[in-house]
């Protein structure tokens, strides 16, 4: 689940020192076997996943699952948010409020999971194709899922947090997307949200310097229209595509390690 920047561009204008929470092996330890979880239960909900299903559903399947493994989804009670999940189907962006939109053939959909484990926090999400895609949708999905991998690379000591953000909108650029700028990756693990913001469009050489020991989830929102967003006025949660046009997302939770990351929620090797 993403942060928003204003915190962060407030912190600019005033100058202020952003410190970063090294974690001790202890605290790694905990934050990997809550990421774990994560990871499986987005790789549980898989199946569930097809036309018919409504996304409220899908978070009643994503809550027994967390909970019957020792877990609490952090989003339930998360500033009033009443769900164990966000779900969001093509032109949502983030923090799509289950309900009981229907599932159907063609439909792309990201779903969104942070559990704490023991006190320790995880966080990840991914996209998921229901039915069969169009090629329009299905390559939008494939160069947000690049995007991530491009901007992982760019983690080891050393290296800028600005770095990051350049390689994936370098990425989208090219590939004729936008990237949202409104809403960012976080640090994590002891606390739902922690320091740094991580954006997903930066300058190389800019930003905090990567250091061992540093856990945040990269999580680029790529837009196939334009970059803006839109939150329903209804549900005071769920971002849209300001043309409604689709929208993708996939996320991580990275540690820095000392030659280079590790995708604490990547259990299945498909990044």
């Amino acid at each position: 689940m993403h942060r928003m920047l204003f915190s962060y561009l407030k912190r600019l204008i005033n100058k202020e020192s952003v410190a970063i929470k090294i974690k001790t092996p202890e605290q790694i330890e905990g934050i990997r076997d809550s990421s774990k979880l994560a990871a499986k239960t987005l790789k549980y909900v898989e199946d569930f996943v097809k036309p018919g299903v409504t996304t409220l559903e899908l978070d009643a399947l994503i809550e027994k699952f967390v909970r019957d493994n020792g877990a609490t989804p952090a989003t339930k009670g998360y500033r009033g948010y009443k769900h164990a999940s966000c779900i969001s189907p093509n032109e949502v962006v983030c923090h799509g409020v289950p309900n009981q939109y229907v599932l159907k053939d063609g439909d792309i959909l990201n779903i969104d999971v942070t559990t704490i484990l023991n006190g320790y926090f995880g966080d990840t999400c991914k996209m998921y194709y229901v039915g069969t895609p169009s090629d329009y949708a299905k390559k939008l999905v494939e160069t947000t899922k690049e995007c991530l991998c491009l901007g992982m690379e760019e983690c080891k000591p050393g290296a800028h947090l600005g770095d990051i953000g350049a390689a994936i909108s370098d990425h989208a650029h090219a590939n004729g997307y936008s990237v949202v700028y409104e809403f960012c990756g976080h640090g994590v693990g002891l606390k739902f949200h922690e320091e740094p913001d991580v954006q997903h469009i930066a300058k190389r050489g800019t930003g905090p310097v990567l250091k061992q020991g540093m856990i945040f989830t990269i999580e680029p929102m790529i837009n196939a229209g334009k970059a803006r967003c839109k939150i329903d006025r209804r549900d005071g949660w769920t971002a849209r595509t300001i043309d409604d046009k689709l929208s993708a997302q996939f996320e991580h939770t990275i540690l820095i390690t000392e030659e280079g990351f590790e995708a604490l929620t990547d259990v299945y090797g498909d990044f």
